[in-house]
C-alpha cells in the first residue's frame, strides 16, 4: 500500500483524506500544544484550540480500526495565571462526536530539571490520553510487564490467613485483593504512571519525547505488521519506534525541514539493520 512506510508533508487535515478507512491499529502523537510553538507551527490560541483540533479528530477517527487505539499526548498550559480548560474541554467534545475517554496514562518526567515560579512548581508530567472508538480493542498487556519488585521478597513470606483469600475493603468500597495471587510471580503488570526521562537533546525539534514512549504503547496495543499513525510526527519519533518494532508507519507534519530530519533518522534504522546482517557480533 502506498501511504505505508511513508512520511508526508502538510497538514495532516488534508493528508488524513488520502488514508483509507479503518486502516491504522495505533494512533500516537504529540500535536502542538496551545499557543506554543508560534515560530514553527503558527500557534493556536487555547480559546480556539477545540476548534481547531476537532476536524482533524475525524479524521483520525475514520482511519483507525475498530479494534485501534489513539494515544494523545497532551498538557494543559498557564494562561492569564491559571491552567485553562482546552485540553477538558477537548476531551469532552471527543466524547460528544463518538470517542470513548478509555483511559490516561501520566508520563512522569524522571529527568526533568527544578524550577520555581511564585504560584506553582515546575511540571514534570504529561497527559497520555487513550481514546478509543469501541469498548473492544486490542490490548497486549503481557508485552509491558514488568519485574515484580523487591516488595515481594518481604511482603509475601509470611501470609496471613486474610492474604489468602480476596479481602474486601473495609470502607465499602468494593475493591479487594488476594496477596498470595503474586506467590512465585517474577512478573506483574505496570500502572498507568510510566517513569521516562526526556530526550537529553531534541535532534533540531523543539518538543522530542523519548522514543521509549511510543515504543511502550505500540507494544502494548499492536503486533508486528500492524499499522502505526502519527499526524503530527515532528522529528519522527513514533515512526522511528514503529520501524525499530516490525510495525508499519505512517509519519505526517507541516515542516518540511522536519520531514528530512525523520526520514534521516529512518534511514539510519535501515543502515544499521544492514550492517549488523553483514558483519554480526
Amino acid at each position: 500500500m502506498e501511504y505505508l512506510n511513508r512520511l508526508f508533508v502538510g497538514d495532516c487535515l488534508d493528508v488524513l483524506r488520502e488514508i483509507p478507512d479503518n486502516s491504522v491499529d495505533l494512533i500516537v502523537t504529540s500535536p502542538p500544544y496551545a499557543d506554543q510553538r508560534k515560530n514553527v507551527y503558527g500557534g493556536v490560541h487555547p480559546d480556539h484550540y477545540v476548534r481547531w483540533f476537532m476536524p482533524r479528530a475525524e479524521q483520525l477517527y475514520r482511519v483507525l480500526k475498530p479494534t485501534g487505539s489513539f494515544i494523545l499526548n497532551i498538557k494543559e498550559r498557564v494562561v492569564n495565571g491559571e491552567r485553562h480548560t482546552y485540553v477538558l474541554e477537548l476531551i469532552l467534545e471527543m466524547r460528544r462526536n463518538g470517542w470513548l475517554w478509555t483511559e490516561e496514562y501520566m508520563w512522569h518526567k524522571k529527568n526533568s530539571h527544578p524550577g520555581r515560579w511564585p504560584n506553582r512548581f515546575r511540571d514534570n508530567w504529561e497527559r497520555l490520553l487513550h481514546f478509543t472508538k469501541s469498548k473492544k480493542f486490542k490490548m497486549y498487556q503481557d508485552a509491558v510487564m514488568i519485574p515484580v519488585g523487591e516488595w515481594a521478597k518481604d511482603r509475601l513470606k509470611n501470609l496471613s490467613e486474610t492474604d489468602k483469600r480476596r479481602d474486601n475493603s473495609r470502607v465499602g468500597s468494593g475493591f479487594g485483593k488476594n496477596v498470595s495471587n503474586w506467590l512465585g510471580r517474577n512478573w506483574v503488570y505496570p500502572s498507568n504512571v510510566l517513569h521516562m526521562a526526556t530526550e537529553c537533546y531534541n535532534r533540531g525539534h523543539s518538543a522530542t519525547f523519548p522514543v521509549a514512549l511510543p515504543e511502550w504503547f505500540i507494544n502494548l496495543f499492536t503486533l508486528s505488521g500492524d499499522v502505526v499513525l502519527d499526524p503530527f510526527c515532528g522529528s519522527g519519533t513514533t515512526c522511528v519506534a514503529a520501524k525499530r518494532l516490525g510495525r508499519h508507519y505512517i509519519g505526517i507534519d507541516i515542516v518540511p525541514e522536519f520531514v528530512r530530519l525523520a526520514q534521516q533518522r529512518l534511514d539510519e534504522i535501515a543502515v544499521s539493520t544492514i550492517q549488523q546482517e553483514l558483519f554480526p557480533r
